[in-house]
Formats: C-alpha cells, structure tokens, sequence
C-alpha cells in the first residue's frame, strides 16, 4: 500500500522550507519513524520522518525545492521489498561516502554529521561516537578526516616521482546560500535599517568569578552533574539590569512598547548551517544550574542539527559571547523585535588602576547594542553597569542588589 509523505507543520508563522537533503533513495529501506530527508527552514533544519515501514518508492521533490506545508514529499510502499523502486525513478547509486554503514550495522546521524561525512569522505561505522548515547557529532567526523589524512610513509626510492602541482591556478566556486543563511542575512540588514542602533562599552574585572567558578566547580559538577561556567552569572547579572530598566526588555510594535515581566534570553549558538538563538525561558526564576544545563542542551543540539523552531520562539533580549572565537571587542546587532543584545568577549590579563597601584587583572570588554528609538542612552549605561557590578561582585546576585 503506497503512503505519502508530506511536509509536517514547521511553527508557527512559518508555511514553507526547502529541501536540504534526500536521506533516503528510491529503492532504500524505510524503518517506521526514520527519517526520510532534512527540511531547511528560516532557523532550523528539521528532519521529517516515515510514519511506517516500508520502501521509499518515489521523491516528489529535489534538493534546493521549495516546498509548503502539507505537499507531497514522498511516496512509501508498505509492502515493497528494498531496490522494488520503479526503473523510471530509479536513483543514481549513492557514493560509498553517504552510506550509513557497512553491512547490516545502522548509524543514526543528524543532518549536520551527514554532511560533514560527505565532505570528508569518511566511513561513519569506524568512527566511535562522543555524542549522547554514543551519537556521531561532527567534531567526531571532523577528526577522524584528519587522521585519515595524516602523511602516509615515504614511498620507495624506485617508485616514480609525483608530477609537479600546477602553479598560479584562480579557482572560483559558486554555492547557493542555504535559506537559514539567507533569512539571517534579511534579518540582520533589516534591523540596521529599521532601529537607530547604538553601542555602549565597559569593562569588567572577571577575578570575583573566576575565584567563584575555581573555588565551587568541583562541588557544582558533582551536584548538578554540569560545568559552572561564566555564561550562567551573566544570564543572572543580565536578569538584574533588565529588572532595573526594563526597556532594555521590551520592544516596539507598531506606536506601542511592549514590556516584559519575565526574561527569555536567547543565547547565541553557532551552529554549522549560521548562528542561531534558542531561548532560555523564564531566566529569572531559574538558577546556575539550571541555566548551564539549558545552554549545554542548546550548544549539543546545535551541533547535532536536532534543535527546533519552538527552542527558538520568543525571547526578550541576547547574549552572543565572541570571545569563544577570540574576539576583543565587537558591536553586536540586536535580534528583531528585540531592543539590546549583550555582547561579551574574550578575557586577557590587562594592566588596570586599583586603589591607586598598577595591577594586572583578568579583564573583558562588554558591549550593549540597543535601539536608541526605545532605550535612552542613560538607560543603556545604566543596564551595563549594573551587568558590571553583578559581575564584580557576585554576591549581588544573591541578595538582589
């Protein structure tokens, strides 16, 4: 009995995607809820599965075809043996690099790890996994192409010498951005041409937190089974400022301001499609823990591809931390509706004025990039240097100072 599938609902507002990737061929074996091919959307990438088991018989799209909600993707042959798709829609074999596995073993692997394996040439079933439940992430992929292309031992003296390289080639190579990609780039250029954008900078000596993280990360990882990290008293030192001033919270719709009595801070995550932002919900109710556990999920999930539109739904304001890259300073752009983002960066050992002596202290550079239409300079100012003293002096975080 033949089955159609079709394009799932994506979130709300969203009616269409592209498709990014075919996992499965006509002719291929279908398990009951494995998935089929890998839909693009503005923010993520969303694998849709086979509701039954069966042979996939025939692709109704290709790669790169937009597609709305509710169209027919694929038709699955309930009764079919593997390789019974018809001659007419027979595919091409797939190279020996996008298969799964060797014989009768199944590796299950997100879009992202599909691609980096394509791309390096790899077998995934001699690689070991990292990832939960023993999952292949990319980084995994990533390393074992540069084991495999570690120099291989001199060839003999009689063997024939390699022809020399071809010197002074120019080479161009033309790849259609992916639609995330594109929706990021609309974003980003709409929100410089629609709000009045405005930077204020600080400084912040990381010493309080970095003494607090080496002094309680062993006893907060056996406890709560996570890193304590910098990104968690950030959150909390951001749930301050925001409380203090809360148009640095809220944002403009139409001739009104909308406030917020709640945070969602959406945490800025690369991931290997763009940046993407999925949102820790309520951060003002939550603690450490909970908030390190929410961003470990969302960096995880990011990396495997497996994140989703309602991960990413919402939020009031933004941290996007640039100094994991190494990045000194920079001016963050805000995330549309929203009116500010925190920018934090990487930490170096600087010479600063303490009580009236040259010490050398670990120091960061923050910056607030805010809608001027909204937030006043003064108020921008203010939230920063609140984010400042928190960080300073994290007992403030505890007794709501």
């Amino acid at each position: 009995m033949a089955t159609e599938i079709t394009v799932p609902a994506l979130g709300e507002s969203v009616t269409e995607g592209s498709i990014g990737e075919w996992l499965k061929q006509p002719g291929d074996a279908v398990a009951a809820d494995e998935p089929i091919v890998s839909l693009e959307t503005d923010k993520v990438a969303v694998d849709v599965p086979s509701p039954i088991a069966g042979v996939l018989v025939e692709h109704k799209a290709e790669v790169g075809d937009t597609v709305e909600v509710g169209a027919v993707l694929a038709v699955i042959d309930e009764g079919a043996s593997a390789g019974a798709a018809p001659a007419a829609k027979e595919a091409a074999p797939a190279p020996a690099a996008s298969k799964e596995a060797t014989g009768d073993a199944a590796v299950t692997m997100s879009p992202a790890v599909r691609r980096a394996v394509l791309e390096h040439g790899v077998d995934p079933s001699t690689i070991k996994g990292t990832g939960k439940d023993g999952r292949l992430t990319k980084e995994d992929v990533i390393a074992a192409a540069k084991a495999k292309s570690s120099p291989a031992p001199a060839p003999a003296a009689s063997s024939a010498p390699a022809a020399p390289a071809a010197t002074g080639e120019r080479r161009e190579e033309r790849v259609k951005m992916t639609r995330m990609r594109q929706t990021i780039a609309k974003r980003l250029k709409g929100a410089q041409e629609e709000a009045a954008l405005l930077t204020t900078f600080n400084d912040v000596d990381m010493s309080a937190v970095i003494e607090a993280r080496s002094k309680y990360k062993d006893l907060f990882a056996k406890k709560h089974d996570i890193r304590l990290g910098f990104m968690g008293f950030f959150a909390k030192a951001a749930c301050l400022a925001l409380k203090d001033v809360p148009s640095v919270n809220a944002y403009i719709e139409g001739d009104e301001i909308v406030y917020h009595d709640y945070v969602d801070i959406s945490v800025a995550v690369s991931a290997p499609n763009g940046l993407v932002v999925p949102v820790i919900r309520d951060c003002q109710d939550k603690g450490f823990a909970r908030i390190e556990k929410d961003i470990a999920d969302f960096g995880a999930r990011a990396k495997e591809g497996t994140l989703t539109m309602a991960d990413m739904t919402g939020g009031t304001f933004t941290i996007s931390n640039g100094g994991v890259f190494g990045s000194l300073m920079s001016t963050p752009i805000i995330n549309p509706p929203q009116s500010a983002v925190l920018g934090l960066h990487r930490i170096e050992d600087r010479a600063v004025v303490v009580n009236g002596e040259i010490v050398i202290r670990p120091m960061m550079y923050i910056a607030l990039s805010y809608d001027h239409r909204l937030i006043d300079g003064r108020e921008a100012v203010t939230a920063l240097k609140i984010i400042k003293e928190a960080i300073e002096d994290p007992t403030r975080m505890l007794i709501d100072l």
